[in-house]
Formats: C-alpha cells, sequence, structure tokens
C-alpha cells in the first residue's frame, strides 16, 4: 500500500501515507523503516510546516526509481524486442532478435536474451518480465501459443530457475493494458485495450483490476465478423483465419489485413476501406461497451491505419448502437505509449509481482 501511494503520488511523509492508507502511524513508521532498509525508499529532506505552525518539520519520503531495474522482453509472433527499464518504465538499453525459434529452441533462445539483458543491468534486477501471445495463466505456465509452438509450458518457473530472478510471464494484450494503466494515462475503471499487430488482442481493467477468467480474456480477434450468409460489399468475402475458422476479426483488422486492404487505392477509397473496418469493429465492440460500461478503450498500432478514419468509424458505430447514457462519455484513442507499450506492461509484470505496485 505505502509502496503504491508512493508509485503514484509522489513523495509525501509519514502521516501522510498514514492518511492516505488508514494505517496507524506506528504501523507506517515501522514499513518506512524496513522499505529504507531495503533501499526501495529514500528520505528526500524536511517539508515546512503550513502557516509557520511550531512542531519538528515533517520528512518526506519518496520511492527510489533508480535503485532497481527491470528486464522486459515483448515476444512478437517472429521477433522478440527486448530492454532493461528503470521502475518508471523508461527504457535503459535495448537489444532484440529479429526471428525468434519456436518450440524447446525457442525457450533457449529467450533464456539466453534474458542472460544479455542482465548482463546489461547497471543496478540490481526486481525480476524480469515477458509478454507473449496466447493464453497464459497466472501462474505464468504458456497453456498455448500455437505460434511459438508452446503448450502447457511452465515459462516463467523455467526462466526463474535457469536465471535466478523471479520471473513473471503474461499475455501481450493484458500486459499492454497494466502498461497503458500504470503509464498511459487510463484511469482504469472500465479500460479495454485493443493490441494491433501480426494478431489482434485485448486486455481489460474494471475497477482497477486486470480480468483474467481462466487465462482467455479479451481474445476479440476471433470473434466472427463477416459471415457467408451476411455479406458485405466494403469487406469482401470471408478469409480463413489462423485458428482455422472464416471471418475472424483478426483477418480484417489485423496490420497485414489492413495493409492488404488499401494497397493500391487511392487516399480516398483507402480511406473509406479502413472506415469500413472501423464500421465493423465498432458492432464488435458495442455490446462490450454496454455490458461493462466501458470509460475508454485504446488502440495500439499503426496510428496509420488505425488512426483517422478507422478510429472515427469505430467510436460512431458504438455510439450509434448503444444508449447515449452508456456512451457518452465514452474515449476512444491511440496508445501514449508508442512502440514502448508493451515493454511498459513488461515492467509492470514484474512492479506488480514483486512489489504490488500497478
Amino acid at each position: 500500500m505505502i509502496l503504491q501511494h508512493l508509485f503514484h503520488a509522489g513523495p509525501c511523509s509519514r502521516a501522510d501515507l498514514a492518511r492516505a492508507t488508514g494505517l496507524t502511524r506506528v504501523t507506517v513508521s515501522d514499513l518506512v523503516a524496513a522499505l529504507l532498509q531495503a533501499g526501495l525508499v529514500e528520505e528526500l529532506g524536511q517539508q515546512p510546516r503550513p502557516d509557520n505552525k511550531v512542531g519538528k518539520p515533517a520528512t518526506l519520503v519518496g520511492l527510489r526509481t533508480d535503485s532497481f531495474q527491470i528486464v522486459g522482453i515483448d515476444l512478437l509472433d517472429v521477433a522478440a524486442h527486448g530492454a532493461v527499464l528503470d521502475l518508471t518504465g523508461a527504457v535503459v538499453e535495448r537489444r532484440g532478435v529479429p526471428e525468434m525459434p519456436t518450440g524447446d529452441a525457442g525457450v533457449r533462445a529467450l533464456v539466453a536474451l534474458c542472460a544479455e539483458l542482465l548482463a546489461l543491468a547497471t543496478h540490481p534486477v526486481l525480476g524480469i518480465g515477458i509478454t507473449s501471445p496466447g493464453v497464459i495463466d497466472e501462474a505464468g505456465t504458456v497453456l498455448q501459443a500455437p505460434n511459438r509452438e508452446w503448450y502447457d509450458l511452465p515459462l516463467a518457473e523455467i526462466l526463474t530457475a535457469e536465471l535466478g530472478v523471479p520471473a513473471q510471464v503474461a499475455n501481450d494484450a493484458n500486459a499492454a493494458a497494466l502498461g497503458e494503466f500504470t503509464f498511459g494515462g487510463a484511469t482504469g475503471s472500465g479500460l479495454l485495450t485493443i493490441s494491433v499487430g501480426d494478431g489482434v488482442g485485448a486486455g481489460l481493467i474494471l475497477d482497477g483490476a486486470l480480468l483474467l477468467g481462466q487465462g482467455a480474456v479479451g481474445e476479440l480477434g476471433h470473434v466472427t465478423v463477416i459471415d457467408d450468409d451476411v455479406p458485405d460489399a466494403m469487406l469482401g468475402t470471408p478469409e480463413r483465419c489462423a485458428c482455422g475458422r472464416l471471418g475472424c476479426l483478426e483477418t480484417i483488422l489485423s496490420v497485414p489485413a489492413l495493409r492488404r486492404r488499401i494497397a493500391g487505392l487511392d487516399p480516398r477509397a483507402a480511406e473509406a476501406a479502413l472506415a469500413a473496418v472501423g464500421h465493423r469493429l465498432g458492432l464488435v465492440l458495442a455490446p462490450v461497451v454496454s455490458m461493462v460500461n466501458l470509460t475508454e478503450i485504446v488502440l495500439s498500432g499503426p496510428a496509420d491505419l488505425l488512426g483517422g478514419p478507422l478510429l472515427d468509424a469505430t467510436l460512431s458505430t458504438i455510439r450509434e448502437r448503444t444508449l447515449p447514457y452508456v456512451s457518452r462519455d465514452l474515449q476512444l484513442r491511440m496508445t501514449t505509449l508508442g512502440e514502448d507499450g508493451a515493454l511498459a506492461g513488461a515492467a509492470v509484470l514484474v512492479l506488480s509481482g514483486r512489489l504490488g505496485v500497478s
């Protein structure tokens, strides 16, 4: 509780911490002493008393964001992006693998990349955060990630044992939601993040808590959106998805699908094609918005594809198909974290798992 408050509110006195957390001053003093000894917080000098009141000035304490570092890795369908980050999510060093092998060889390559990044750290490493496509449980076991050929793989356990540093592993879209909530300015009262790359994934945060279900919350990419029985003049006939079914959202919203759709079109036709995809995305999201009363939807991916006509059509469709009271305050925007959103999410996995901070 104390670390969480210092992370979000910044330096404050022990008395302020007691008021904010509801803990007694004695308990707060004992906890701050333990955190000082662990090197996680530091004293920052005295704070002048308000209105020149008599008494000893309060001493501020703050989180030492430079005392530890985090290794974060974002596993894509083919490549892997890795970094050493500080506790604020800022990247210190980068490394990557352009083509990651799959199966057991992929695990060995991941261990090697983690080891390389650990060697680059200039401060003690708090933990390792890994984000990956696929269904992943709370223990960091990859239940299924077909593109990586991983099934029932206890990845967090393997990495911790091999590297001697605690590892946290989570679905990439869920981690992106955590990154947006912690570093991207989202409120988290009703937040849906949609990550668009080679596939489409989503993460959902309600009332400040990430929803996991059985590990497959947010699989919007495999909702069927085009059917032979419901022809769509703009989107054409349904395509076969990687999951084996026809007409999944991923077949029209993934980056490769969007690039193919606008290839060779003049600007006006390209805008219309992107707006058609946005309309279909809005049809998928409208029931979700109504069901859980979302307040914010954040898109992550190439802004030239997702921003503009696609984003506008999505929001317009949602508002047309939901009660005005439900969607009147809904915000739909691009991420503020850019390409490092997934790495920021990997950092939050460690902050949450090791310090209880998110």
